[in-house]
């Protein structure tokens, strides 16, 4: 998607650069149809539910409502919880970053009030509160509504079952005559038709209910993490499942490219898609994807569409989807040709009961998880090992090792020799045979044009993998991964392709540099 797609709903250039900086790449269906509406003047109701981006369909607009000469609240939204109060505010101010001077704040009971009349006393152009505390101000004055040119009763009918009609009604009284007033709410009972119809001005209504998906063959997971966790606990779940295939979902481009960079600074193996990418290079990332050259796919919504690989054995939401529907296909990229899926999500605490509103729109149980201990990933590393021991016992084959285990056992315990094996994870019935690199080199490789191939001492013996190869490049080099081609890693030695503009800086910051603490030399290989 292109950033015009949002300029078309006239959204201000300060909001604007917002939305290329953070990333999105196409509005949600009710911020389509709801932006021009509010942005004209006009009273809407809107029926969305919990993952529609409706936060920032109402937002977005009412934000360039207001006027910053002056002086005093401008905008009021209502909320029945804390949580959403909070997660509105801080909406509102990530969309205000450019828009110099304005502030906002959310109020609700459980915070000290004397920190809340001071904050007003500084001065603020939007509120966000519980309708109970919102009356608690009003009433000492330390929160004057005479100046309200909007106000949005967000989640309206949670509002109404939680008792809140007279509040609102009160709240509703107290604003003036001329305004704008929104309503958003999941269902539309008697109740809100009756408000609309009191202090409404013909009001347009916008429909976008979600389609009713499941998702049956799949394990949801999530994963409660601090917003400043997220890497750490990503880190360590890859840690712990060791998949050969997997997709990490981001909600915007930069996301992606700040994901991409971390993980492949700690050796993962892991790529970029974004709509961003230009065609070949998109083709270039599928391709390593496919191959199996690369393990992980870091990718946008819009850019995973089209996406159609078979034996992708996990999905992670690193960032929980706006859009509930994004959920169910992204996770639906998972558990196909009648394998159970994987999918885990990470969901920092004030995301909890948007959660829940996930759990029953996809009518499936998505169960807690500890994050994995280092602990947790060693006893996992020891399971796998020992499936792979007991594979290759039941093949047979093993008489000359035994032997060799006979006589290191007249002077060791034979359960410490099988330790001590386990520990430097030998596999020696896997040795493949093994190729000079002069003879390699010396093949026709068909090096893809405007690229350079690169030979590295260093191979599958060395317990290296083609993730260390492609993070320790893409940090040393200061390059993209996205940009390294083919890598071909053989026991002793591996063959990398980077770019043709960027072979002296790989040069340079590899050559002498050490991968898993062995000391390398790179060099460009034999052309023939």
């Amino acid at each position: 998607m292109k950033t015009n797609e949002f300029g078309e709903l006239n959204i201000g250039k300060e909001i604007l650069k917002v939305i290329e900086e953070l990333g999105y790449e196409t509005p949600t269906p009710i911020q389509s149809q709801a932006i021009p509406l509010i942005t004209e003047g006009k009273d809407i109701i809107g029926q969305a539910q919990t993952g529609t981006g409706k936060t920032a369909a109402f937002s977005i607009p009412l934000i360039e409502k207001v006027n910053m000469s002056e002086k005093g609240v401008q905008i009021l939204i209502l909320t029945p919880t804390r949580e959403l109060a909070m997660q509105v505010a801080d909406e509102i101010s990530r969309f205000s970053k450019y828009i110099k001077g304005m502030r906002s704040l959310a109020i609700y009971g459980g915070q000290p009030i004397e920190r809340q009349i001071k904050a007003l006393k500084q001065g603020v152009q939007v509120v966000v509160g519980t309708p109970g505390r919102i009356i608690d101000h009003i009433k000492r004055k330390t929160l004057v509504l005479g100046k309200v040119k909007g106000i949005v009763l967000d989640e309206a009918d949670q509002m109404l079952d939680m008792g809140f009609l007279e509040d609102i009604e009160l709240i509703l009284n107290e604003l003036p005559k001329e305004r704008q007033t929104l309503m958003f709410s999941a269902t539309i009972p008697k109740e809100i038709e009756m408000i609309a119809k009191k202090h409404m001005k013909s009001p347009e209504k916008v429909k976008v209910v979600h389609k009713e998906l499941t998702v049956p063959r799949i394990a949801q997971y999530y994963f409660e993490v601090k917003p400043h966790e997220k890497l750490e606990s990503i880190a360590r779940i890859l840690d712990m499942e060791k998949v050969e295939l997997g997709i990490i979902f981001c909600n915007t481009k930069k996301g992606v490219d700040d994901l991409v960079e971390k993980l492949q600074s700690r050796g993962y193996s892991v790529e970029g898609i974004h709509g961003d990418l230009k065609q070949t290079q998109r083709d270039r990332v599928m391709k390593k994807f496919r191959d199996g050259t690369t393990d992980l796919l870091v990718a946008t919504d819009v850019a995973a569409r089209g996406i159609d690989v078979d034996n992708v054995a996990l999905v992670v939401n690193y960032d929980l989807p706006d859009n509930f529907e994004y959920y169910v296909h992204r996770i639906g990229r998972t558990g196909r040709a009648g394998k159970l899926g994987l999918a885990y999500t990470l969901v920092v605490p004030r995301q909890i009961r948007t959660l829940k509103a996930l759990e029953q729109y996809t009518k499936s149980k998505i169960a807690r998880k500890n994050i994995p201990t280092v602990s947790d990933i060693m006893d996992k590393q020891k399971e796998y090992i020992g499936k792979q021991i007991a594979t290759t016992i039941e093949k047979g084959g093993l008489a000359e090792y035994t032997n060799f285990i006979e006589k290191l056992a007249e002077n060791y315990n034979s359960i410490d020799v099988g330790a001590a094996l386990l520990k430097m994870m030998i596999n020696l019935n896997e040795v493949e045979t093994l190729e000079s690199a002069e003879e390699i080199s010396s093949r026709d490789t068909a090096t893809e044009a405007g690229m350079v191939r690169m030979f590295i001492n260093i191979g599958k013996n060395h317990g290296v993998k083609p993730s260390n190869i492609l993070g320790t490049i893409a940090a040393e080099a200061g390059i993209n991964g996205s940009l390294v081609g083919v890598i071909d890693m053989y026991d002793k030695f591996t063959f990398v392709e980077v770019p043709e503009k960027y072979e002296k800086k790989v040069l340079k910051a590899m050559d002498k540099n050490r991968i898993k603490g062995r000391k390398i030399n790179i060099e460009v290989a034999k052309r023939k």
